[in-house]
């Protein structure tokens, strides 16, 4: 509930930076002059920046029961279900939260973590995954997924997200204006937006959003960092993380739906814009923090 909170005030924090920077830079007054209200599109931004990042992660944990058609298990369906379900409760006790729901879908290896409440969340793994490991290995990965919901990554990353969102949206149409401004200078027949501003809006919301998709990533690497040295803290040695990250570095991982990428235990096209650090880095990371 705390993190829903921060989301919130920092929601708020943003649109009010936005503001004071405007108004000390003059641009809500030229904007304003310009036929602009400056006032709701700071609203609008806030809106829709924040909103379909809060959105997506108040509906994260039946879009990800519905996009994998995963099952939910209790640990009465097999001996298999069973130890699954027990290890999560173990470290979910561990690590000081509720007991998530746990979910098995069928796929090649892969495993996420979801939910908006760290208390009410769930931890998926794939059928690949079970098949493809040992024992140790799949608890090390299940600590992983743990990690993440007592971190609160879920949230933060929304969080993240909601910001970068409100920033393109934000400034994408504030230069959209002054561009068209420019363009239609000493027209007076002016009354609305003209072509200038929609191409240079539809533009940047393209370009901005590639530069908010790779600092979003960065976040979601770092993150990954710190899951991974709390499952080796979870299970007290970073020996099975090392070994079940070298596991899945010889499988090709199981694609998940865009929206749940970002939490799975491996994911990502690309370098820059990768929600996830190569193994390599990863296991590189926690053998030197087992050394130190």
């Amino acid at each position: 509930m705390k993190r829903i909170v921060l989301f919130v005030l920092t929601n708020l924090a943003v649109v009010l930076v936005l503001g004071i920077v405007a108004r000390l830079l003059g641009v809500d007054r030229y904007l304003t002059a310009n036929g602009m209200n400056f006032n709701a599109l700071l609203v609008y931004a806030a809106v829709i920046g924040f909103g379909g990042a809060i959105i997506s992660l108040l509906i994260s944990k039946p879009m990800a029961k519905w996009t994998t058609g995963m099952t939910i298990v209790t640990g009465t369906e097999g001996a298999d279900e069973a130890w699954i379900v027990n290890t999560v409760r173990r470290f979910a006790e561990q690590a000081g939260i509720g007991m998530p729901e746990v979910g098995i879908y069928e796929g090649e290896p892969n495993a996420f973590a979801t939910g908006a409440f760290k208390n009410s969340a769930l931890v998926a793994v794939s059928t690949g995954l079970l098949q493809g490991m040992t024992r140790e290995e799949v608890e090390a990965v299940i600590g992983h997924e743990v990690s993440h919901i007592a971190n609160g990554d879920m949230v933060t990353m929304a969080l993240i997200q909601g910001v970068m969102n409100t920033f393109v949206v934000f400034l994408s149409r504030v230069i959209g204006w002054l561009v068209d401004s420019w363009l239609s200078r000493g027209d007076e027949r002016r009354s609305g937006p003209g072509i200038g501003y929609w191409i240079t809006t539809i533009v940047l919301d393209i370009l901005l959003g590639f530069v908010a998709a790779m600092i979003v990533a960065w976040f979601s690497r770092q993150r990954e960092f710190r899951a991974d040295r709390g499952s080796a803290n979870l299970l007290g040695r970073p020996q099975p993380m090392i070994n079940a990250l070298a596991r899945l570095g010889g499988m090709v991982p199981g694609e998940l739906p865009k929206n749940l990428q970002s939490m799975g235990i491996t994911s990502g096209v690309g370098r820059l814009f990768s929600t996830h650090p190569p193994i390599e880095e990863r296991i590189a990371a926690l053998q030197n923090a087992g050394a130190q």
